[in-house]
């Protein structure tokens, strides 16, 4: 448990790797919060994190169409996590996985003949996301598998999950994970909305 004093030192360190990195006129990100952005007039401008964060598992052979993915997810306005590009130097990598996952709207599963087999962390993730998955509504769309190329779906995920072919026309497969996403984060905000009836 941390009691009041070292939170506010926490907080003070925080503010400190902060001024730092924008003193240095860099843009400085926390993952889950937002961007702080330097500001000749005010001195920085804070944008929160309004875009739905989104997981991205794959395995080390596929990084290109990884990073093509979290490129196009992107660019349709969504915060995509890949360990390849938000882990940090000295960061406790399964800890900091393991909250990108839970912290994530989607995950995107990238299943592919070097992935299917293949023993290690890709699995370990997939069995994450399937974990925390069990705690959802049934009817909410989490894991989002897709194919990079003409590979079996494993019959755990095919018993549960409609998945995405990016092959071989890579733009329209793209266009359905982001059109389920976006219909996904709409029925999302009408539940949480009040009935005026």
């Amino acid at each position: 448990m941390v009691d009041g004093s070292s939170t506010e030192q926490l907080a003070q360190q925080l503010a400190q790797i902060v001024i730092r990195g924008l003193a240095a006129g860099n843009v400085v990100e926390i993952d889950g919060l937002g961007v702080f952005y330097p500001d000749s007039a005010r001195g920085c401008r804070f944008e929160p994190r309004t875009v739905s964060p989104v997981f991205i598992a794959y395995v080390r052979e596929d990084a290109g169409m990884a990073e093509r993915i979290y490129d196009a997810l992107g660019a349709a306005g969504f915060a995509p996590w890949m360990d390849s590009r938000k882990l940090l130097p000295g960061q406790n990598w399964p800890r900091a996985i393991e909250t990108a996952i839970e912290n994530s709207e989607f995950f995107v599963a990238c299943f592919s003949e070097n992935s299917v087999n293949k023993r290690g962390g890709f699995q370990a993730e997939i069995r994450y996301a399937l974990d925390c998955a069990r705690s959802m509504p049934l009817d909410e769309i989490f894991i989002v598998p897709v194919r990079l190329d003409g590979c079996r779906v494993p019959r755990s995920i095919q018993r549960e999950f409609e998945y995405v072919d990016l092959f071989p026309d890579w733009p329209r497969g793209i266009r359905r994970i982001v059109a389920a996403m976006r219909r996904e984060l709409e029925r999302r905000a009408d539940m949480m909305r009040p009935s005026t009836r």
